[in-house]
């Protein structure tokens, strides 16, 4: 089972007891956070899709750490100029561990609307006649 989440802007597909570095959030080291934006769930083969997030599903998440990532060197040339800048930082990032997925029991009455709204238009497509083009006017031919 794995899920698409939104985490501090980004977008990262996790599973249960898995470790992702996510840029730095609020909570304190050893708290539970929740995030409420998953946008897809695959649960052994049962694809949930949200439009655009799933009402009622969530993803529980323990954070382990406060870090920094690794040093990241921004180097800048003009060739022929003498002009050289050198740059850096360090990405300020939490660990967290992924405790479980949660699916709310509405995301499969959602999904049935949907599909009954689908075959509705399709049968109004097939009942709509169909229209002919008129012919095209021919040109005349003029002398002069």
């Amino acid at each position: 089972m794995y899920a698409i989440v939104e985490i501090a802007g980004q977008q990262f597909k996790v599973s249960k007891d898995l470790k992702v570095y996510v840029h730095r959030l609020t909570n304190e080291e050893g708290s539970k956070v929740s995030f409420d934006k998953v946008y897809l769930v695959d649960d052994n083969g049962s694809i949930t899709i949200g439009a655009p997030a799933i009402e009622g599903a969530s993803v529980e998440a323990k954070v382990l750490q406060h870090l920094k990532g690794d040093k990241v060197i921004v180097f800048k040339k003009k060739r022929r100029k003498g002009y050289k800048k050198r740059n850096g930082h360090r990405q300020y990032l939490t660990q967290i561990v992924i405790e479980g997925i949660t699916i709310g029991g509405t995301v499969k009455k959602a999904a049935a609307k949907k599909a009954v709204v689908a075959e509705a238009t399709t049968e109004e497509v097939e009942a709509a006649p169909k229209v002919k083009k008129a012919p095209k006017a021919k040109k005349e031919a003029t002398q002069e």
